[in-house]
């Protein structure tokens, strides 16, 4: 990490405050990791020189950053030192696609297309998209990534009459994007959040251990007219993904 890219990182600690200093200086290098400020790739002094210009012991330093390797934000590697993996990406509660929110938030996100094909629908599948069960469908399989690492596996399906998805344009865009293109105005979903322990095939492909937290999202988008336009089921990596609520008093 560069000198300037240091300096910018605000360490305000309150030593009168009950929070304890190691999660005060985890959270201000969480922060600066989220904003940019730290970006993937800079480099953090040793223990010595960050204890030294913070006037903190050693194992507050080592506390904080390992509590942030527990996360995935840091790795340490031999030979280099402390090291920005990745931000975690929080993403809101809303009906836009994780490629466009990626983007938004600078995250450089990319695609690989696994799957593309057209398929009988499964029942769950021909439910929620309002078709005959075994009824052609388009079937779409991608892992997302961003800064060259997986953040999640999206699986998708869509009314063959919808959209001819390109592969080529699916990895260099965003479903709904191309939705948009198409002339679809898209106006409201039901979604489910959860969580599970990741399978050993879905580990290897989102670069997790095996048993590793994930978060679920099942979705099914509907156009201005009411018809279901995609039925989507995504698996995220816990350490690398969050989602935000925003929760209101009903009057």
């Amino acid at each position: 990490m560069t000198v300037s890219a240091l300096e910018a990182v605000r360490f305000t600690l309150d030593r009168t405050s009950p929070v304890p200093l190691y999660h005060q200086l985890a959270r201000r290098l969480e922060e600066a990791i989220e904003q940019g400020v730290l970006a993937p790739g800079n480099l953090l002094g040793n223990e010595v020189d960050l204890s030294t210009r913070l006037g903190l012991s050693r194992p507050t330093v080592r506390q904080a950053i390992q509590s942030l390797v527990d996360k995935g934000l840091l790795v340490r590697r031999r030979g280099v030192g402390t090291q920005v993996v990745h931000s975690q990406v929080r993403r809101p509660l809303a009906l836009s696609s994780l490629y466009d929110d990626l983007r938004a938030a600078g995250q450089d996100p990319a695609t690989r297309v696994l799957r593309n094909e057209r398929v009988p629908a499964p029942a769950d599948v021909a439910a929620a998209l309002g078709v005959p069960e075994g009824a052609e469908v388009v079937a779409l399989e991608r892992l997302r990534l961003t800064h060259g690492r997986p953040v999640a596996f999206l699986c998708n399906f869509l009314p063959p009459d919808l959209l001819d998805p390109d592969t080529a344009r699916l990895e260099t865009t965003g479903l709904y994007r191309m939705l948009r293109a198409a002339g679809r105005t898209l106006h409201s979903a039901r979604q489910t959040v959860g969580a599970r322990s990741a399978t050993g095939e879905e580990a290897a492909l989102l670069a997790e251990h095996e048993g590793a937290a994930l978060l679920t999202m099942q979705r099914t988008a509907y156009d201005d007219t009411g018809r279901p336009v995609e039925y989507g089921t995504h698996i995220y990596r816990a350490s690398r993904y969050a989602f935000d609520f925003q929760l209101l008093v009903r009057p």
